[in-house]
């Protein structure tokens, strides 16, 4: 169910009108310009394959992931998501050795274990359909963007890449989703954005974007607060009418 969405605030922190995320479904096919995916989670089913990575990784050091450490970490970039695994759980280890020690591990998984969430083939087909540009809006860097759409005949209509190598500050600041604005070519207020995490809705609401948060079975009981919608799935029918279609 849409939660009801006050006022917020522009950038400057001035009172702007209500933009759609309180309003029909009609008046925001008529609003939306584009469309910013984000990846983990949300196209792709990597949230399991990045627990087993941090499980192993704590393990070698007597300890166990959690689904809390989890929820600090997504969203963030390079070693700013490991000093939050350091940081949780006191440990010794610098970032960046700790970055390259996860890398390794993912390198090895992902290729094997890569799959699409449910629905995706559809909702790209829904994307079609409408006629906005859409475009991957992720905090996972390019190295891993360039591996997992290695195979995806879909990603030459992407109408641009930004991952985590192209911002400074991470999910939750809106840096990511200003950015694919201004990429975009139109306000943020116009930009329908797909999350599947906390901090990704976050970056989203905060940027003044109409959020919608899909959770994957990784960040359901996690903050949505702000989200124009919290859907079911891909296929999700509410999701879908917040499109226009091609005439």
């Amino acid at each position: 169910m849409a939660p009801e969405h006050p006022q917020r605030a522009n950038r400057q922190g001035t009172p702007k009108q209500p933009t759609p995320a309180g309003s029909s479904d009609q008046d925001t096919r008529s609003y939306v310009r584009a469309v910013a995916l984000d990846m983990d989670g949300l196209l792709f089913d990597t949230e399991r394959i990045y627990w087993e990575v941090g499980d192993t990784i704590l393990q070698r050091r007597g300890l166990r992931y959690s689904a809390e450490l989890q929820a600090l970490m997504m969203g963030r970039i390079g070693t700013a998501a490991v000093q939050q695994m350091i940081d949780f759980h006191s440990l010794n280890d610098d970032a960046e050795d700790l970055l390259r020690e996860s890398d390794q591990l993912y390198g090895e998984l992902l290729p094997q274990q890569i799959r699409p969430m449910p629905g995706l083939a559809a909702w790209v087909d829904r994307l079609r359909t409408s006629g906005l540009p859409f475009a991957l809006t992720t905090s996972s860097r390019r190295r891993w963007v360039d591996l997992i759409f290695e195979q995806q005949d879909w990603r030459d209509e992407l109408a641009f890449v930004l991952t985590g190598d192209d911002v400074v500050r991470g999910k939750p600041h809106p840096e990511m989703y200003l950015k694919a604005a201004e990429q975009f070519a139109i306000t943020p207020e116009r930009m329908l954005v797909l999350e599947d995490s906390g901090n990704g809705t976050a970056a989203g609401v905060a940027a003044g974007a109409i959020v919608v948060s899909i959770p994957s079975p990784h960040t359901q009981g996690q903050n949505f607060r702000g989200a124009h919608l919290v859907a079911e799935s891909l296929t999700d029918p509410r999701l879908w009418d917040l499109l226009p279609s091609r005439s």
